[in-house]
């Protein structure tokens, strides 16, 4: 794909010449004749660089560099003014531009800065993603023969440009394979832009595919760009697929098949050349037959089909995953943990319908409620089967409020509850502490010094 350059300047002339130079040179070229129209091209345009003009009616260079690199701070930009001075140019360096060139413009000299600007912009980038993808690297733990299975899968089908749908359970892992898939393939040197489906409102999901003009909707202030615009020339991971209403999965249909699209209240079209992963938990053959999922996109996206295993097919990794789990605990500050071995015999004993997902977070609110180094066989066994909720007899009733009414004050009465509410909360939502936070209404720092404070009170 060719490097796009937006020049802004009031002078029709130097825009012409620009374009005319800049294409012969290989550059895609897009032009605006004020620092305004730049900005709004700006909210829904690609572009690689921008050449902008100082002296222009209406916002001059300065205060368009100055807006500009506050939306686009990592845009490389190049000024060009006919009444240039070091006191300008040096103004021009401090907001963020990356050379300063005076009229009548050596086009020689445009083109040599252009090509560094862009080979400095292309080494940032690529050293933003392999920071990102340090902090984050995918990696798939476990030797049992269901992990390495899905690891050969993954090597065989990363390099080349094929689809892939990802199945399994909720918790199983399936962004986690995403990543891997992006790793080793030949775009992970770009972004892997991601779109929960389910988390998105119908109204609102087509605005963050296609993306949508100014204007287009109540609260449209300005342009936005859509995720298969952003993904272009890369990866789209699409999670939760199955979730997607019919309406828009007939448009999503027209574009994985077109690679074309209209931005929301737009007539546009836009070519995008874009490499899909998708992935749910639905029985989608159960769904397509329920009338809840199109055949067609079923088979637009299922070029290789993945499936994950659930935990309860990989009991044997669960002390690696564990292991890796209390790692990464200890560096939330809880300090480093052990466990037991009959500890761990009791976690690959439980079922985990959760799945890996359930695992990380019981293995953090053991790590909260263990004050000591070494997670005990007790301890598990009390998180994985808590006290059952009251039933309806009077005295089951009465049994399992005794130690609330048994005897003691005020003080002690609340703290038996807000212990017994907060606990059985966490095992409802599979011991993750932040979903546990939001449930009650209370912030996760103090939920985790509440269910310390227990744990010590215990233990003192």
């Amino acid at each position: 794909m060719p490097n796009r350059i937006l020049v802004i300047d009031d002078e029709a002339s130097i825009r012409e010449s620009l374009t005319g130079i800049l294409s012969d040179e290989g550059f895609e070229v897009v032009c605006a004749e004020s620092g305004e129209l730049g900005l709004t091209l700006l909210e829904t345009e690609q572009v690689d660089l921008v050449l902008l003009d100082i002296w222009m009616p209406g916002i001059d260079g300065m205060e368009t560099l100055k807006r500009l690199k506050e939306a686009h701070s990592h845009l490389p930009v190049i000024m060009i003014s006919g009444h240039g001075n070091i006191e300008t140019a040096v103004q021009a360096t401090h907001l963020g531009a990356f050379d300063f060139i005076e009229k009548p413009p050596s086009y020689d000299k445009i083109v040599l800065s252009i090509n560094n600007a862009l080979r400095l912009s292309l080494l940032e980038k690529e050293n933003l993603i392999l920071r990102q993808q340090t902090e984050r690297k995918p990696s798939l733990t476990g030797e049992s023969a269901a992990i390495k299975n899905l690891q050969q899968q993954i090597d065989l089908v990363a390099p080349t440009d094929a689809w892939v749908l990802i199945r399994g359970e909720h918790g199983t892992g399936k962004e986690l394979v995403a990543q891997s898939i992006h790793q080793h393939s030949k775009c992970s040197g770009r972004p892997m832009i991601e779109l929960n489906c389910a988390a998105i409102p119908e109204e609102l999901i087509e605005s963050e595919l296609f993306g949508h003009e100014k204007g287009a909707f109540t609260g449209a202030t300005a342009g936005k760009r859509g995720k298969f615009d952003l993904a272009d020339g890369g990866m789209l991971f699409l999670d939760e697929i199955g979730d997607m209403s019919m309406k828009t999965q007939a448009k999503i249909l027209r574009i994985l098949q077109e690679q074309k699209f209209e931005r929301v209240g737009g007539s546009k079209t836009y070519s995008v050349n874009v490499r899909v992963l998708a992935a749910t938990n639905k029985d989608l053959e159960k769904e397509i037959e329920e009338g809840n999922f199109r055949a067609d996109l079923f088979y637009r996206l299922n070029v290789v089909p993945i499936f994950v295993p659930s935990l309860r097919e990989r009991l044997a990794d669960i002390p690696l995953l564990v292991a890796d789990f209390l790692v990464q605990i200890s560096r939330k500050g809880l300090g480093a943990k052990s466990l037991s071995d009959e500890a761990m015999t009791a976690l690959s004993r439980h079922s985990w319908p959760g799945n890996v997902r359930e695992l990380r977070n019981f293995m953090e609110r053991a790590a909260i409620m263990t004050p000591g180094a070494e997670i005990s066989a007790a301890m598990v066994q009390s998180l994985l089967q808590p006290g059952p909720i009251a039933s309806s007899s009077s005295t089951d009733i009465a049994a399992g409020f005794e130690e609330l009414f048994g005897g003691g004050n005020f003080k002690e009465a609340k703290r038996i509850f807000e212990r017994e509410f907060l606990q059985r909360r966490l095992h409802e939502n599979q011991g993750n502490i932040t979903q546990t936070a939001e449930q009650v209404g209370l912030e996760r720092s103090h939920l985790h010094k509440k269910l310390k404070s227990f744990t010590d009170d215990e233990d003192s």
